[in-house]
């Protein structure tokens, strides 16, 4: 005898509504981002929708409302860890609201962001995630302003959108601050392309930490690389050990980055961190992991995705609504490599 397929959804509103003990109207305000609902209600609701799988009857909801049931979401590199960790934050909330994430791999070119925003014109999604650098929302802020989107990491205060980031200078002083504290003064930076908004704060923040010790960072030690790979970590070490003076200290905007040069230093016969320290930012998956595990500052990313989505709905569901801005906190992981 053959067994009834399972339903689709078969957690009820009413049992997360039960689970949070609140009722399912409340419930109901929560998952479509509306206004009314404390934040300590919020928080509890939405943790009945994790503990319990709950999800939207997506089929239901597109045919009451016409909508797409797609958030289109791009991003300038799809191979670093990084911006992964930033998807899964996404996705995990999108589809807690009945939502499919649809990625474009945009490689940072403007001509491709414009072609990923016609999806938002054509009604073919409803909402989108911005993670291309600030310099290419500006310049097609004329005409993408009007349209459903978030701006991710990368953003202008400026401009009328929401936006989810850190304060990616302070958290960079900080990290310095750090390595002047364990002694070191020949601090070296790797950086990013000056495009990203990120990369700028970043370089200005290690500025700012040596020119409160009274020191500043020397030229050949100010390296800019185009690419947040581990290959592009290992060139600059490559660049470090030809050079007649060193460092004793590396900090690296990105955690690939730290981990490429980490490891072709290693081959190169240095010890890390009795030869030279190292220090990244991010804290992707891989950086407890190595030998030694990489010192680091540390992003929420997958929060980072999570509220993103949250402030696409808001607007979504409120377009008139002033668009609201978050900086989510940043912390210091301290392992062995720094």
């Amino acid at each position: 005898m053959s067994r009834a397929p399972a339903p689709v959804n078969p957690v009820s509103m009413a049992a997360v509504a039960a689970r949070a003990g609140v009722s399912v109207a409340t419930v109901s305000r929560v998952l479509n981002q509306q206004e009314g609902v404390t934040a300590k209600t919020r928080a509890k609701v939405n943790r009945a929708i994790d503990e319990l799988g709950y999800r939207v009857n997506q089929l239901a909801t597109s045919l009451r409302t016409a909508k797409s049931g797609l958030l289109l979401i791009m991003v300038p590199d799809l191979g670093n860890p990084f911006y992964i960790e930033i998807v899964r934050g996404i996705d995990r909330v999108a589809r807690q609201h009945g939502y499919f994430v649809l990625l474009c791999d945009t490689g940072a070119d403007p001509g491709r962001e414009r072609s990923a925003f016609e999806l938002l014109r054509t009604h073919r999604a409803d909402g989108a995630i911005c993670l291309d650098p600030d310099s290419i929302q500006q310049g097609l802020s004329q005409e993408i302003n009007a349209l459903p989107w978030v701006a991710c990491c990368e953003f202008d205060p400026a401009m009328p959108v929401p936006y989810v980031g850190i304060d990616n200078q302070g958290a960079a002083a900080e990290a310095v601050r750090y390595l002047l504290g364990r002694g070191h003064s020949r601090i070296a930076l790797i950086g990013a392309d000056p495009a990203y908004l990120y990369a700028r704060q970043r370089e200005a923040g290690v500025h700012q930490a040596l020119a409160e010790a009274g020191l500043v960072l020397a030229e050949e030690w100010n390296i800019r690389v185009s690419s947040f790979s581990f290959q592009a970590g290992a060139e600059v070490a490559q660049r470090l050990l030809d050079s007649p003076a060193r460092p004793t200290a590396v900090f690296a905007v990105a955690d690939a980055l730290a981990i490429g040069l980490m490891q072709r230093l290693q081959e190169a016969g240095l010890r890390i961190p009795e030869d030279i320290a190292i220090m990244g930012f991010d804290d992707i998956a891989l950086a407890g992991h190595l030998s030694p595990p990489l010192t680091t500052m540390a992003q929420p990313m997958d929060e980072l995705g999570a509220e993103a989505v949250r402030l696409l709905l808001q607007r979504l569901n409120t377009p008139g609504s002033p668009p609201p801005g978050r900086l989510l906190p940043h912390s210091l992981v301290i392992r062995g490599s720094a």
